[in-house]
């Protein structure tokens, strides 16, 4: 019985932080606007920047690891299963793509992805990172280096002998990432670093 109640502890802790729905109220508190309502459409840091600005879109680049890190750190202070880890940072990520503070309409869940995975390793955080980077300058396709990163960061980590809680993470983070901006695979773009609209 408490092994459960830690699981739906931890579970609800991750969706609640990863509804946190930074873009949306800050991009509202500066600018009156749904982040939501132009650009890619998606709450993201980018879209923040977009539309609000640099200094807005890192600070809402920053929060949104923060929701990814903090859960995360949590579940592996205190968990008393280590499996609890993984599954505290998917519902964070889902929560951040779905979240329940704001319709069900979210982000894409890069960033707080990334937060729960550096928190459990920051060799892993940095790989995968790198790899995403790498991906995007060489497809010119934010969002296809998005999917093939989620799906080939938990294997790659295999190889490499990253086989602990952080395969876990991207691996179970991996599928929500990787379902998620499927949606934008035939998104066309004109300025990869700010993932905007061609004209």
């Amino acid at each position: 019985m408490t092994i459960i109640l830690y699981v739906l502890g931890f579970a609800l802790l991750g969706y609640l932080s990863g509804s946190l729905s930074f873009s949306i109220w800050i991009t509202h508190k500066v600018k009156g606007v749904d982040v939501r309502a132009s650009g890619s459409g998606h709450a993201t840091a980018t879209n923040t920047i977009r539309q609000t600005g640099f200094t807005t879109g890192i600070l809402v680049l920053l929060l949104d690891l923060a929701k990814g890190f903090i859960p995360v750190w949590l579940a592996l202070i205190f968990a008393p299963a280590i499996w609890i880890v993984p599954l505290t940072a998917t519902c964070v990520v889902i929560g951040h793509c779905w979240p329940i503070f704001a319709g069900f309409r979210g982000g894409m869940g890069l960033a707080c992805a990334g937060g729960g995975l550096l928190a459990a390793s920051p060799l892993g955080f940095l790989i995968t990172a790198a790899i995403l980077i790498f991906l995007t300058l060489t497809l010119h396709h934010g969002a296809r280096a998005s999917v093939i990163t989620a799906i080939v960061a938990a294997p790659l980590f295999w190889l490499i002998g990253l086989q602990g809680i952080e395969f876990w993470i991207a691996l179970t983070v991996g599928v929500v990432i990787a379902y998620r901006f499927v949606t934008d695979w035939n998104r066309k773009y004109q300025e990869l670093w700010l993932d905007r609209d061609k004209r």
